[in-house]
């Protein structure tokens, strides 16, 4: 239903003899009536195993599709007794459960519109994308639910699907209408609200083209449920007939717990992040002490650092393949199991992609020159349907001949894309998209915040972290103790992965003529300083 992958080999185990040959194969096949439940969920026999789940305190479910098929219909059933009809907005905000999973069928089987939030976002970020998204419903758990302030919200370990009907629930959706709303932040102005439709997860082949999904194997994926990074990799190994083995963490990510957890269900194929990665390389005799059956593995994200690809390949004999993109669309960019890995590089565009290096005036870069990745607009089934209620931004976005990811790179003669950081002021760290307008507008929120400017510092673990640079108003003096309450004030009200983990006090801030904040002279200050 997607691109015509069974002919270039993907998921069958015979991969074309170059990224030539994948190009020149590759057609888009999208039908005009396309819904996600019934591609990723419904089609599956009964019988067949689906979901391989475990909690920290070691608490497994094995599920058929017949068990999570009818979760879904009853999620679908217990969301259309409390209102939820075509076009309407669920939010989500749970662990990773399958009913959280049948929440999300449930959700496109009446026709609405899937909003999934991570349980990290603060009391801020949750209420602007409640009064953004304005949801019909918010379904969580009892460990959450009083945090929120909707008049429908929905608790689903108290019941929420007991004695609903399994009976089957099904919409006809047109492929082009709206099933899933990501929020990503910007330089300025809060998070906006990316709306893909259902088409969407038709142009997610690496599933196909990097992972080389097999029917029956088992696949686990290290993302979150509330990012394309989180959800993509549990739509699109089911939708190929992979097994998906869950692991509900306790807290924040732990290597050991989770090398012990792909070792004993022996994954076979496996999307993490380079941060993750990162956490992994802390282990001592990682390859010894949890031994592996990986066949492919790949990260996205965040930029992959050579060393991180070199330490797994000496533990487990993989080389992990990077791939590139945005919630926007993606991924643009990427490695293949047929094709040579060049460490540092994020591969080459994915096929049926128009992905180009271009300059300011969208003119393509000669070869190993500095340019912007641009996408051209509209050329995919991934391309967005716009922001949420912000015309005025999605036509700035998309609505022109290519779409600008605000990333640099430099594309070599034989045709591989290498990242050369942002050419905006969003800081990506730990694979997560911060936008520094939200962690200022946080900031100046604490009484003794003047002005603050938020900037990316170099990070060994995470690649980057926020960094705060903060002027005190006027009666209060900078200390150690102050800049600890800012931290905690902004993470209580941004999120636990956005808020600043450096603060440093300052007289004044750099600025334009027009009183602008320059984060550009912060940014270099900090790449020299940690030189």
């Amino acid at each position: 239903m997607s691109s015509t992958t069974s002919s270039n080999g993907a998921g069958t185990g015979t991969m074309p003899g170059s990224y030539e040959e994948l190009c020149a194969a590759h057609r888009w096949e999208v039908p005009a009536r396309y819904n996600i439940a019934a591609d990723v969920c419904d089609k599956h026999p009964r019988g067949k195993l689906a979901m391989v789940w475990e909690r920290f305190d070691g608490t497994r479910r094995d599920l058929r599709w017949g068990e999570l098929q009818d979760l879904a219909n009853q999620a679908a059933h217990a969301l259309r007794a409390h209102g939820v009809e075509q076009g309407d907005r669920v939010a989500v905000v749970l662990p990773p459960t399958p009913e959280t999973a049948a929440v999300f069928f449930g959700t496109w089987k009446l026709g609405a519109l899937l909003l999934s939030m991570s349980v990290l976002y603060g009391d801020d970020g949750i209420r602007h994308r409640l009064s953004d998204a304005e949801p019909r419903v918010l379904v969580t758990d009892r460990a959450n639910a009083h945090r929120f302030d909707h008049p429908r919200v929905l608790v689903l370990d108290e019941g929420l699907l007991d004695g609903a009907p399994t009976s089957h629930v099904s919409t006809d959706t047109a492929a082009d209408e709206p099933a899933q709303l990501y929020y990503t932040s910007g330089t300025t102005g809060l998070a906006k609200g990316v709306v893909h439709a259902h088409r969407y997860l038709l142009a997610h082949v690496e599933f196909e083209y990097c992972h080389d999904i097999r029917d029956g194997e088992r696949f686990h994926g290290m993302g979150e449920w509330a990012w394309a990074a989180g959800i993509a990799p549990l739509l699109g190994p089911w939708r190929l007939g992979a097994v998906q083995c869950v692991y509900q963490r306790e807290g924040g990510f732990d290597p050991h717990r989770q090398l012990d957890f792909l070792s004993r269900h022996e994954v076979t194929n496996v999307f993490t992040t380079p941060t993750a990665m990162r956490a992994m390389m802390t282990v001592e005799d990682a390859g010894r002490s949890y031994p592996q059956k990986f066949r492919i593995v790949c990260a996205a994200g965040e930029p992959l650092n050579p060393e991180a690809i070199r330490w797994f390949r000496r533990e487990y004999g993989v080389t992990v393949l990077d791939y590139y993109g945005l919630t926007e669309s993606y991924p643009l960019c990427a490695n293949f199991p047929f094709m040579e890995v060049r460490e540092g590089s994020m591969g080459r565009p994915m096929p049926g992609w128009d992905v180009q290096i271009l300059d300011e005036d969208e003119r393509p870069v000669p070869p190993g020159e500095r340019g912007e990745i641009c996408l051209r607009a509209r050329s995919n089934p991934h391309y967005p349907l716009g922001y949420w209620r912000n015309e005025e931004a999605a036509r700035e976005d998309f609505g022109g001949e290519w779409f600008h990811t605000k990333d640099a790179a430099r594309q070599d003669e034989a045709g591989y894309v290498w990242y050369q950081g942002r050419a905006d002021d969003v800081i990506i760290s730990a694979g997560f998209r911060i936008g520094p307008f939200e962690v200022e507008s946080a900031c100046l929120e604490h009484p003794a915040v003047a002005e603050a400017a938020a900037v990316a510092s170099p990070d060994d673990v995470r690649g980057h972290v926020v960094k705060a640079f903060i002027r005190p108003a006027e009666g209060h003096e900078p200390s150690d103790a102050l800049g600890e309450d800012i931290k905690a004030f902004v993470r209580s009200r941004l999120s636990a992965y956005a808020y600043p983990r450096k603060v440093e006090f300052v007289d004044d801030l750099p600025k334009t003529l027009t009183g602008k904040i320059r984060r550009i002279e912060l940014r270099q200050r900090e790449l020299a300083s940690s030189a």
